[in-house]
């Protein structure tokens, strides 16, 4: 059949007009291809041909609010291999297994697997020294990568607050955990290229993206009193091999954590040494145990806001037990104390003089008053771990639970509790969020990214409430059970605690929990410090004989750390035939060598400097010290 020739023509004008518009999408498609995902596709290409070496990034470093580091890092350079570009995996395996001490056969399979790159177990986080051996050998396809690892200068100081981090530096404990974003940073690699053989590709340039180093956070410790508390543990420990120690250092004025440490501890380098219980229980803040004495200061705050006792006048008589409710609640003191009285009832810690304190409240108003004070709740302090102890349900208090609750028997409390509760009730009245990490900022520039200020929860008592806690446990201190805390030359106030440890329901026989609360000074508190000690070995298990003496030296210690000057106005210190002898140091300036030689005061002399007059002494005048101490003296030849 012949085809006309229109025909013919309208077939080769539609075939024209179809291959014209195939070549028009052919067009757009490559110009597409071109101009908008050639970019994207030559990044594709370029990332099937690269590989990456990471470069970790420097973990922020964990400060003391005086800038002294607590946690740090150490690089430590870690081995990668890229199997392609390795040209003699015989030759190579030996050298790796004879520098890192692995085992050779592994080495072998390592650098031939079929990954992309392979990072070497044995090489994670070497020494410098084993780095450079390997860099002298020349074995390709080996890289040396930087890392660092984490180093806690001070080994087990503080270790329970900083906890650790792992082997990839990610935080596991403590603030390492709690501020672990923040601190660990993010990564930056080395990326280099190699074709489908795995071998690298010379023309190419490396690209290099820097890692973020992680954010600095500065804490609210004072690495001076930290020193002082964790010496005071120690030499606690040695004495009396306790089941326990906790401690805490606050200022009250605030809520942050000036210092805070725990036995039995542990170096944070070295966690894996010891058993999991040890390092994942923060003691000062996750332990719940009967407080004792220490709590009647609540009882005492409540009485006297509700004007339910005048310390002064109010008198009592202290048989030595109390029956309550078909039950005798007997004092700590055999035969009791007879008349006193209730600032005698708080200086001898007398049990049945604070049961009635308790009945004149009522349960209602006691146990009103001990929730306001934060018991039964967590503090809300930034530490993993943080236990809310225990209350009676107000429905199931009867006259012997109330009884018991006034003198600090039958509930649970935290140490940390204990010192936001005690720390309201003598700052003026005010309770405080306790808090340990202060600021974060960044590393590069000091620009300070986060700062917590102090946190007031609510106001529990009155300013003229407070004053009245702060002088009657001044007295417990000068002329009470708290005497071991006296400090000469500061006004210390404080409370004894003594509670029977409780296991099963049952109280153990000969086994306590001794604790001593104390703050300084009395009239302006700058410091709370608390001090709790479990079964105490070879001693008399009281907290005033062996609680307070350790408060007392910490405080001493501390106030002059934080430079508080000492004061000679203070209460007069009931004394004993054991107490040493103390001697108010005489004003020696101006004095010539010649009249040193005819006082008759009983104290050593430092004498340093030429001269013949004394320019200046320390301590200076009018301090009180042990008879026998030295005193330091400067010579010249004018007084200034």
């Amino acid at each position: 059949m012949r085809v006309s020739n229109v025909t013919v023509r309208k077939r080769l004008a539609i075939a024209l007009i179809a291959g014209l518009l195939i070549f028009f999408i052919i067009d757009v498609r490559l110009g597409y291809v071109q101009f908008f995902l050639g970019n994207s596709l030559t990044d594709r290409a370029k990332d099937s041909w690269s590989r990456n070496l990471p470069f970790e990034p420097k973990r922020g470093e964990i400060l003391d609010r005086n800038g002294v580091a607590l946690a740090t890092n150490i690089s430590a350079p870690t081995i990668y291999a890229v199997p392609r570009q390795v040209k003699d995996p015989a030759g190579t395996a030996e050298n790796l297994a004879s520098v890192l001490k692995m085992d050779k056969q592994k080495a072998y399979q390592l650098i031939t697997s079929r990954q992309s790159m392979v990072k070497i177990p044995e090489g994670r986080k070497i020494s410098h020294e084993k780095a450079k051996e390997l860099r002298a050998l020349g074995l390709k396809g080996i890289y040396i990568a930087e890392d660092s690892i984490r180093h806690y200068p001070f080994g087990k100081y503080l270790s329970h607050v900083l906890g650790f981090a792992g082997i990839d530096n990610q935080g596991l404990m403590g603030i390492e955990l709690s501020y672990d974003e923040e601190l660990k940073g993010s990564k930056g690699y080395v990326k280099f290229y190699a074709d489908a053989k795995g071998k690298r590709m010379e023309k190419m340039a490396d690209d290099y993206k820097a890692p973020e180093d992680g954010l600095d956070l500065k804490l609210t410790i004072d690495s001076k009193i930290q020193t002082i508390v964790e010496r005071e543990l120690d030499n606690a420990e040695a004495a009396y091999n306790p089941d326990g120690i906790v401690a805490i250092a606050m200022d009250p004025k605030s809520g942050e954590i000036l210092a805070m440490s725990s036995r039995p501890t542990f170096d944070p380098a070295k966690f894996r040494d010891v058993p999991q219980e040890i390092y994942n229980r923060n003691l000062p803040v996750w332990s719940t145990y009967e407080p004792g004495s220490t709590f009647k200061i609540i009882t005492l705050a409540a009485a006297l806001e509700e004007k339910k006792v005048d310390l002064l006048k109010d008198q009592f008589y202290d048989s030595g037990s109390v029956e309550v409710g078909g039950a005798r609640l007997h004092c700590w003191k055999h035969g009791g104390h007879g008349s006193e009285s209730f600032l005698e009832v708080v200086q001898n810690s007398c049990n049945p003089g604070f049961i009635e304190l308790g009945e004149r409240l009522g349960k209602e108003k006691l146990f009103s008053y001990i929730k306001n004070f934060g018991f039964g709740q967590k503090t809300g302090i930034d530490l993993q771990g943080e236990g809310r102890g225990i209350l009676f349900n107000l429905d199931r208090v009867g006259p012997v639970e109330q009884a018991t609750t006034a003198f600090g028997q039958g509930v649970s409390v935290t140490p940390i509790q204990q010192v936001a509760a005690v720390s309201a009730a003598v700052n003026g009245g005010t309770l405080y969020t306790p808090y340990i990490a202060k600021e974060l900022t960044d590393p590069k520039t000091g620009e300070v990214i986060m700062r917590k200020t102090p946190s007031a929860k609510r106001k529990v008592i009155s300013e003229e409430t407070s004053k009245q806690i702060r002088a009657a446990l001044e007295s417990v201190v000068a002329q009470g059970t708290g005497g071991k805390a006296f400090v000469e030359s500061y006004r210390v106030g404080g409370k004894t605690g003594t509670a029977q440890k409780v296991k099963n329901g049952r109280y153990m026989e000969g086994n306590y929990i001794v604790s001593f609360i104390g703050f300084a000074p009395a009239d302006d508190p700058q410091i709370v410090v608390y001090t709790a000690v479990d079964n105490p070995k070879g001693t008399v298990q009281f907290g005033g004989t062996v609680a307070a003496p350790i408060v007392g030296k910490i405080m001493n210690d501390s106030l002059r750390a934080m430079g508080v000057p000492p004061r000679k106005n203070q209460i007069e210190k009931k004394t004993n035939w054991l107490d040493p002898v103390m001697i108010e140091i005489p004003d020696l300036k101006g004095m010539s060598v010649k009249e040193l030689q005819t006082q008759p005061f009983n104290i050593n002399l430092d004498v340093s400097g030429k001269g013949d007059l004394v320019v200046k002494q320390s301590p200076p005048a009018g301090i009180k010290v042990k008879e026998g101490s030295t005193i330091r003296i400067y010579l010249g030849e004018k007084a200034e």
